[in-house]
């Protein structure tokens, strides 16, 4: 590491420096800010070491600018008159951590250390972030959205803990990608990251998927199986559509929850486990607790910090997304692509979108193979987007037009039902049973 000490004594300077040294690392001194300033100006530094009292100068005062300079320098304040206030202000200004004199070179290095840890971890977080941007551009980590913005702010803050998160919004809004982004921000980044999709097996099966069994437990069971919750051993495990888990199952998933313990299919010894739990799904589960099909103390126990994906035809982001997606498939295909013309630009805007991102990204997947020239035109989008159905009088009713209710209600189904690829989707949308759908659909004709 490049190490930069900064105190107006020399003999502080020169028994770090000493310290630094034997380890292997680069030290540079300055004993004011001033030479601070300038010595961080001619090169990049990976730690600082700060006095609190530089003379008449405050050290805290240069972290600020230290920082502007250097925004992944780690800086830790040194002082001899460490106090409580102190610290907390240091800490609120930026550094890294307070060291109170006298010090040992063990807490040096320790801190060192520490250090060397964190920025491994955000190369390592920085690496995965370009990889997914790489193999997946519509799940670009940052975005002008301000919904979106909100879920990924939200979302770096709940994977500097350890409580249970649930990511809601409907299918293809990039659920999974957020779980993943989450665990690549947490302090599990380097543990594995285990996926379970709850929809896919009967209760029998996803018990042994989740837990694992041991031979015999079953007529297919011809050998142990460690299960995925095994597998997540000191990492996340992000259980995909959890609203789909069948009802034996939840007591037992609700126990895993409460205690961290499991026990194998066929067998009595219980088990612990180090995992972080991260859900998600695209279910109305209060409507589930409600009808009984959702257990509500494991509702509550999954939806401790709760992040919300908005639906494609809700963001602002749409032209942003379609052009980074065009680039990425032109550089996937060989083809110099460049824009889309302003009138299929115009039709993605229009579209609702129902199948949301992977929708998005398959329609400019087949725009990039088929257009014929370096635009996108409308001729290259698909029917359903190029030339949507014309409007009847129920669609081009709005909200405060001099209506009856039940035409304005008639007019709302009718353009949920089209915005969604399923009738169980469009009931969870409006709020309704699907059986009360059915009666809607039959009274408007629908």
């Amino acid at each position: 590491m490049r190490i930069l000490i900064v105190d107006d004594e020399p003999n502080i300077r020169r028994t770090l420096r000493a310290t630094f040294e034997v380890g292997g690392h680069a030290v540079a001194e300055a004993g004011s800010p001033a030479a601070a300033i300038a010595a961080a100006g001619q090169g990049a530094f990976d730690v600082a070491l700060v006095d609190v009292r530089l003379g008449a100068e405050s050290g805290l005062d240069l972290i600020e600018p230290l920082l502007s300079q250097s925004p992944r320098l780690a800086i830790v304040v040194i002082t001899a008159h460490a106090t409580i206030d102190t610290a907390v202000e240091a800490m609120r200004r930026g550094a890294f951590d307070f060291l109170p004199k006298p010090f040992t070179p063990a807490q040096v290095r320790a801190i060192l250390e520490r250090v060397g840890r964190l920025r491994g971890l955000k190369d390592r977080v920085a690496d995965l972030e370009e990889q997914v941007r790489a193999e997946i551009p519509e799940a670009e980590l940052d975005s002008p959205d301000p919904a979106m913005r909100r879920a990924f702010e939200l979302t770096r803050r709940a994977a500097q803990a350890e409580a249970a998160v649930l990511i809601r919004g409907e299918s293809g809004t990039g659920k999974g990608v957020l779980a993943r982004a989450l665990h690549a921000w947490s302090r599990r980044a380097s543990g594995p990251f285990v996926t379970v999709s709850c929809p896919s097996l009967n209760a029998e099966l996803l018990e042994s998927e989740l837990f694992g069994h041991v031979r015999g437990a079953f007529t297919s069971a011809v050998r142990d199986a460690a299960g995925k919750v095994s597998a997540a051993e000191g990492g996340t495990l992000f259980l995909d559509e959890v609203g789909d888990l069948p009802t034996p199952l939840q007591p037992k998933l609700l126990r895993f929850l409460q205690e961290r313990k499991y026990e194998r299919v066929g067998d009595a010894a219980t088990r612990a486990a180090d995992v972080r739990i991260v859900a998600a799904t695209n279910r109305d589960l209060e409507a589930a607790v409600a009808a009984g099909s959702f257990r509500e103390d494991l509702f509550y126990r999954l939806n401790v910090v709760e992040i919300h994906l908005p639906p494609l035809r809700d963001r602002t982001d749409l032209p942003d997304l379609a052009d980074r997606l065009l680039a990425f498939f032109a550089r996937r295909t060989g083809r110099k692509l460049t824009r889309f013309t302003d009138e299929a630009r115009a039709a993605m805007t229009r579209h609702a979108w129902p199948g949301n991102l992977r929708e998005l990204r398959n329609t400019i997947e087949r725009a990039a193979i088929l257009a014929e020239g370096p635009e996108v035109g409308l001729a290259d989008l698909p029917d359903r987007i190029a030339s949507p159905p014309p409007s009847s009088a129920a669609d081009r009713i709005e909200v405060g037009a001099p209506v009856r209710l039940d035409r304005l209600e008639e007019a709302h189904i009718r353009r949920i039902l089209a915005a969604t690829s399923s009738r169980e989707e469009a009931a969870q949308i409006l709020g309704i049973d699907p059986s009360t759908l059915y009666r809607k659909r039959k009274q408007y004709g629908l």
